[in-house]
């Protein structure tokens, strides 16, 4: 296990980044894989679903919301509309006020009726499983697209970058981009494409518990020692 550091105040925290070479920077991050599955054997999905669609509803509830929020929501979100066609026919006013407490509400009600009509007129009804369909969805992007695919389907199409996997890949070295398609193209070089899905789950916990955006717990991480922006100066 990694010697611990202390813990730095968040005014002092800086990303910093090491000159190191494709090749070196390719096993470090393997490392950082390796120690992420034996901090977060069970890294999953935080989202309750029981169904590739709710996953997407809730996945696209999850925008700017915790998912404990969602989590809260979705039970009578879904006893009320339990399929796509329900959602497809449902009344749209009814839909933005079971969903009003995760914030853009309209929004997202939209996005999910339009989306479950999508479904029912397209595709039978069934979440389609390509990222190039899912991408066709009103409100789907590839963040949402990824976790889908990842999460319900078990296919690695990429890697989920939200805010958390954004703020780690970039203290980690991992990437300099700020955009999350670039940085997704990076980590989806570095990262073996076995392990995109899991890397996606280990880093949002990492970030939530350990890495935090104000004040990361650099004394408390197991990746510090391989992590550039956790090293003195």
């Amino acid at each position: 296990m990694a010697a611990r550091r202390k813990n730095s105040p968040a005014s002092k925290f800086r990303i910093r980044r090491w000159r190191e070479s494709r090749a070196k920077r390719s096993l470090r991050t393997a490392d950082i894989v390796g120690r992420l599955h034996a901090e977060y054997p069970d890294a999953d999905c935080a989202l309750t679903f029981s169904s590739p669609w709710e996953l997407l509803v809730a996945t696209i509830l999850s925008a700017q919301c915790t998912d404990e929020r969602v989590n809260a929501e979705t039970p009578a979100l879904f006893a009320r509309f339990p399929s796509p066609q329900s959602f497809a026919e449902a009344d749209i006013a009814e839909i933005e006020e079971l969903v009003r407490r995760t914030g853009f509400f309209r929004n997202k009600a939209r996005a999910i009726k339009e989306s479950a009509v999508a479904l029912v007129e397209e595709f039978d009804g069934q979440l389609p499983q390509t990222m190039e369909e899912l991408l066709t969805l009103r409100g789907v992007a590839r963040k949402t697209a990824n976790v889908v695919l990842g999460t319900a389907f078990g296919i690695a199409a990429g890697v989920v970058v939200d805010t958390h996997v954004s703020r780690l890949s970039q203290r980690l070295g991992l990437t300099a981009k700020s955009d999350a398609p670039g940085i997704e193209k990076d980590l989806m070089a570095l990262v073996d494409q076995s392990e995109w899905v899991f890397f996606g789950h280990s880093l949002i916990l990492h970030g939530r518990s350990v890495c935090k955006a104000r004040r990361a717990l650099c004394g408390e991480c197991s990746l510090a020692d391989i992590c550039p922006s956790a090293l003195p100066a």
